[in-house]
C-alpha cells in the first residue's frame, strides 16, 4: 500500500556553516514546506540551519515537531521556543523517533550528526528495513565530496548499487520540494 509524503524530517547542522547560501536554501526548504503542507520533524534546535529551517516553515503557518534528548537538554543547547518539543532519553531513540514520524528524509549541509542521521537512513534501506525516500540538498555543491566516497566504496565493493537506495540528490529548494509533491515519489507503508 502506497501513501503520499505528509511529513519529513529534516537533518542539518546546528551551525551555520561558512557560505550564506546553506541558510538561504534552508531558510527556502521551510517555507515551502510550510506552503505545501507537509509536516517537519527535526532535532529541536534553535540553532544554526535547524533553528534556520524550523523558524522558516513555523513563519509560514507550518507544522514542525521537534525531539530532543535529555543529554543535548542539559548542555542548554536552546530548544527552538515556538514548537512543542518532545524530550527523548538518547540518540538512538531520537532517531527512531523521527523515523517513525516521517514519511521521507531531507538532508541538508551539516556535520557528523547529519552524517549519522543519514547513513542509518541508508542503513536501514540497505537491510531492508525502510524504503522511505532520502532527498540530499547539494546547496552550493556540499555533499558531492559524500558522492564521490559513495562511488568509491560501490567501486570497492563494500557498497551495493547506489541505485538500491531511495536516494536522490536535487540542487535547488524547489526541485527538492516539487519531487516531494509530484506525484512520482509514492513510498511504501514500511
Amino acid at each position: 500500500m502506497n501513501k503520499k509524503i505528509k511529513s519529513v524530517a529534516v537533518y542539518c547542522g546546528h551551525l551555520f556553516g561558512k557560505d550564506p547560501e546553506y541558510a538561504r536554501a534552508a531558510e527556502k526548504v521551510g517555507e515551502l514546506l510550510a506552503r505545501n503542507k507537509i509536516t517537519m520533524v527535526f532535532g529541536a534546535g534553535n540553532v544554526g540551519l535547524m533553528g534556520t529551517v524550523a523558524s522558516a516553515a513555523i513563519n509560514n503557518g507550518g507544522k514542525v515537531i521537534g525531539i530532543s534528548t535529555t543529554h543535548v537538554v542539559s548542555l542548554q543547547e536552546p530548544a527552538h521556543q515556538d514548537i512543542d518539543v518532545k524530550i527523548v532519553d538518547g540518540l538512538s531513540t531520537r532517531k527512531e523517533q523521527m523515523f517513525e514520524l516521517s514519511d521521507a528524509f531531507i538532508i541538508l549541509p551539516g556535520g557528523i550528526g547529519t552524517l549519522d542521521e543519514m547513513t542509518d537512513i541508508m542503513t536501514k534501506q540497505q537491510v531492508g528495513e525502510s524504503r522511505k525516500p532520502i532527498y540530499m540538498l547539494n546547496t552550493a555543491k556540499y555533499w558531492e565530496i559524500f558522492g564521490r566516497v559513495m562511488v568509491h566504496m560501490q567501486t570497492e565493493g563494500f557498497m551495493p548499487s547506489i541505485d538500491d537506495y531511495n536516494l536522490h540528490v536535487v540542487n535547488t529548494p524547489e526541485e527538492l520540494i516539487k519531487k516531494l509533491i509530484n506525484g512520482d515519489n509514492f513510498i511504501s507503508s514500511r
